[in-house]
């Protein structure tokens, strides 16, 4: 059995910062991409940011600059630090993570339960 928990969401002014993390637990061999994935009401959920296991990083363009994604691979953890929120951030944020469990040797996307963020203007 696999779980992604993520804690560090919460309600923030518009500029303000938060920081999510995330932690894989589970009979894991390993972990391939990490990420965040993010749902406002009344859309479609969308892709926020994804690193590697080597820290490359990606960015939607609507981060770019203010979000910066990190990893702990000793600790099977992803963390998103947000700065610079705007309203339009508001959502529900999930942690992603591609990894092969014990006993497989697929390798298949974990999602989080999801963390609210919310940012007032």
């Amino acid at each position: 059995q696999v779980q992604l928990g993520e804690s560090g969401g919460g309600l923030v002014q518009a500029g303000g910062s938060l920081r999510l993390s995330c932690a894989a637990s589970g009979s894991i061999i390993s972990i391939n991409i990490m990420g965040w994935y993010r749902q406002s009401r009344g859309k479609e959920r969308e892709l926020v940011a994804t690193i590697s296991s080597d820290s490359t990083a990606k960015y939607a363009d609507s981060v770019k600059g203010r979000f910066t994604i990190s990893r702990d691979n000793a600790k099977n953890m992803v963390y998103l630090q947000m700065n610079r929120l705007k309203p339009e951030d508001t959502a529900v944020y999930y942690c992603i993570a591609d990894l092969i469990r014990g006993g497989t040797t697929l390798l298949y996307r974990y999602w989080g339960q999801g963390t609210q963020v919310t940012v007032s203007s």
